[in-house]
């Protein structure tokens, strides 16, 4: 094994490591502190004891749904910015997020929940983010080639639209449809439903291994899309894969956890600078170190002013927002070159 492989693996290990220490910090943290040494005994105790129910019936949900969706908006960020080569590019730039925002407000708004069930929340918001996602590729495609540009521009125009409609739609709705919209907007983790939870983490784990069918026409992508052409690669084919992986992993996120933002914009930009610009090793320690980011801020905005809980949002866009002003000081330019 040469050297580069085995750094490779450290830095898996170590971001693994990290993603393990969130986790069990996530169990441990709350109104209810429970010592790490007594998890395992609370555990094989089984149902009964209101530790096991704080254990699995809370916490744990909330640990593999950040898990979920840390990990799928930062490989996203990562796939997007490999295709653009753009380092500002992120998952809700393309208006993704906007849509599926816009979706759950119309659902509010019409009150389709109490017909429909709860269910209809994470329908209307993924129903939102595919039409996004289906307006912008039509827009943007021209004699069957995806131009980049013209994606990009139509995706932050269509935000502003969807933005614009989901503040026409506060403006016109009573005091607790506006709240329940604000709160949608701002992020949470707190969905109790498991079958939408495993779907989520489904999707995430699932897209990551496909994404890795991509990483040495992420790292050609560095050079140009000519110079990957050259290499044999096909730029259309490869654009319209990683478009709709990452427009299903953003609209699943979204549709779910609602707008948790700089988590596929911030996360991408640290872990390049830590372990190189080689996709091969950039997407999986990406998705470690994004679904450790939100868990420990969930961890955070839980219990910082408990009993009140803040939204994830909220922190990951004051964390992320900071942290982004000191990356843009050591920012190296998106390359599919290592270090």
């Amino acid at each position: 094994m040469d050297k580069r492989k085995a750094l490779w693996i450290s830095w898996i290990l170590a971001f693994g490591a990290m993603l393990a220490g969130a986790c069990i910090v996530s169990l441990c943290i709350g109104p209810a502190s429970i010592p790490v040494k007594k998890i395992i005994p609370f555990i094989l105790e089984g149902r009964g004891s209101s530790e096991y129910s704080i254990i699995f019936d809370i916490r744990m949900p909330r640990i593999i749904l950040g898990l979920a969706v840390g990990g799928a908006l930062s490989i996203s960020g990562v796939m997007l910015q490999g295709m653009f080569r753009n380092p500002l590019v992120e998952p809700y730039t393309l208006g993704i997020s906007g849509g599926a925002a816009l979706g759950i407000c119309v659902n509010i708004a019409l009150k389709l929940g109490k017909v429909f069930g709860i269910m209809s929340f994470p329908v209307c918001g993924f129903a939102g983010a595919m039409t996004t996602v289906v307006l912008v590729y039509f827009l943007s495609t021209r004699r069957n080639k995806m131009r980049t540009q013209d994606m990009l521009l139509r995706g932050v125009m269509i935000s502003f639209i969807a933005s614009s409609l989901i503040m026409l739609i506060m403006a016109v709705s009573g005091t607790s449809d506006m709240k329940n919209i604000i709160f949608w907007i701002m992020g949470s983790l707190g969905e109790s439903n498991r079958i939408l939870i495993w779907t989520v983490f489904a999707v995430s784990v699932l897209s990551l291994l496909v994404s890795y069918l991509f990483c040495l026409d992420l790292n050609a992508f560095g050079a140009g899309e000519e110079n990957a052409r050259h290499l044999g690669i096909d730029p259309e084919r490869t654009k319209r894969v990683l478009f709709i992986l990452s427009s299903v992993l953003t609209g699943v996120s979204v549709s779910v956890a609602g707008m948790i933002g700089f988590v596929g914009l911030v996360v991408p930009h640290f872990v390049r600078i830590i372990v190189g610009g080689d996709h091969r090793v950039l997407l999986i320690t990406s998705f470690l170190s994004g679904a450790a980011f939100l868990v420990l801020c969930d961890t955070f905005a839980r219990t910082v002013i408990s009993p009140v809980e803040l939204p994830v949002g909220v922190v990951t866009g004051i964390m992320g927002g900071t942290l982004f002003v000191y990356a843009l000081g050591q920012m190296q330019p998106v390359s599919g070159r290592g270090k």
